[in-house]
């Protein structure tokens, strides 16, 4: 069983930053793929960003050019920077890990971290 721990969420202001983290307890490099998604109220959970393992990445299109998604060995971390927040940003973000076991991919979730965009 894969655990996630994220953190980093919380208020931010219109226009701000936060950085959410994402620690895996299995090395990230037998992980296929890692993402955030994120749920708001009433809406169904969409992909935000997403990185392989060889570090090619997707963004959802309402977050190109303000998010930016990468991976610290070292630290055996995902991160997703978040700059320019908007209100409709405002959600439950969940990090996520893919990884391909005897042929079929599992996927494993974080508990969520909520991220409010308010003034």
């Amino acid at each position: 069983q894969v655990q996630l721990v994220e953190s980093g969420g919380g208020l931010v202001q219109p226009g701000g930053s936060l950085r959410l983290s994402c620690a895996p307890s299995v090395s990230i490099f037998s992980i296929n793929a890692m993402g955030w998604y994120r749920q708001a109220p009433g809406k169904e959970r969409e992909l935000v960003a997403a990185i392989a393992r060889g570090g090619s990445t997707n963004y959802a299109d309402s977050v190109k050019g303000r998010f930016t998604i990468n991976g610290d060995s070292a630290k055996n971390t995902v991160y997703l920077q978040m700059n320019s927040l908007k209100p409709e940003d405002t959600a439950v973000y969940y990090c996520n890990a893919r990884i391909n076991m005897r042929g079929e991919y599992q996927d494993y979730w974080g508990q969520g971290t909520q991220v409010t965009v308010s003034a």
